[in-house]
């Protein structure tokens, strides 16, 4: 039998790590893989070079887009907490507002809890969570025009920045890689965070669905800082600090317990 090397194996648990989140920290990696963070940083220069992940400050992010697996096992990945998430998030919105809802497998589940909502407004650019609204006569949907990404349904490139000047929003309803312990608000995708930013700029009330995983970790790109959101959605309640810090921005903390 052939047994392969240490390194080998490393690596490739690095690469499975930062395809399950989009984006690691060196930190992390290093923690999780039990070597330095020096160590960490050669493996990323190396699959960098390789084609199989990306450079990032401070850290690694996936190389293209994502495999269809992954964005399959995200899905399954804390499925009881998105959809309870989802139904606090429905909860919150009212009969015949105007909604953004972002991308993503959470959102995906938000969509399916908002077809107990009538009248909606939405405005979204991933196709499934429009597909989940197709049944219901009493809802607009509107959707930019571009390119669809297979690997999730999101719609992408090509379409107009303006897209979303046109548009009001009574809440804007996101979801994103992580928030840090300072608060910042991050994802691994410029084009969303794109999006999602200028949505916050058009909606009365912002809206963030967050699993408790995400507490405590980073993305590649800033969204903005927490005190920019009116309600942090999720299934349990963060670390004391960072309830603290929601609480002394007057972020309405509304979780499944």
């Amino acid at each position: 039998m052939i047994e392969i090397p240490k390194k080998q194996k490393r690596q490739q648990r690095l690469v499975e790590r930062i395809e399950a989140q989009g984006y690691a920290t060196l930190a992390d990696l290093a923690r999780e893989l039990a070597v330095s963070e020096q160590t960490v940083r050669r493996d990323i220069s190396e699959l960098d070079a390789a084609g199989k992940v990306r450079r990032a400050h401070g850290g690694a992010a996936i190389q293209g887009n994502i495999d269809r697996s992954v964005y399959a096992q995200r899905r399954r990945q804390r499925a009881a907490e998105k959809q309870l998430i989802a139904r606090q998030v429905a909860d919150l919105v009212e009969d015949g507002s105007s909604v953004f809802l972002d991308t993503g497998t959470t959102c995906e589940a938000i969509a399916s809890a908002l077809t107990a909502r009538r009248h909606l407004k939405v405005v979204t650019y991933s196709l499934r969570s429009a597909l989940r609204f197709s049944e219901r006569d009493d809802f607009v949907v509107a959707v930019p025009a571009g390119f669809v990404r297979h690997v999730d349904g999101a719609v992408v490139g090509g379409q107009d920045t303006g897209f979303l000047d046109q548009f009001l929003f009574d809440y804007a309803i996101l979801s994103v890689s992580g928030m840090d312990a300072a608060g910042n608000i991050c994802d691994d995708d410029q084009f969303e965070v794109r999006f999602a930013s200028m949505a916050m700029q058009r909606a009365k009330t912002i809206l963030l669905a967050l699993d408790s995983s995400k507490f405590g970790k980073g993305g590649l790109v800033r969204l903005c800082h927490v005190g920019a959101v009116d309600y942090v959605i999720s299934d349990t309640a963060p670390e004391a600090a960072i309830a603290e810090m929601l609480a002394a921005h007057d972020v309405k903390l509304v979780t499944c317990e």
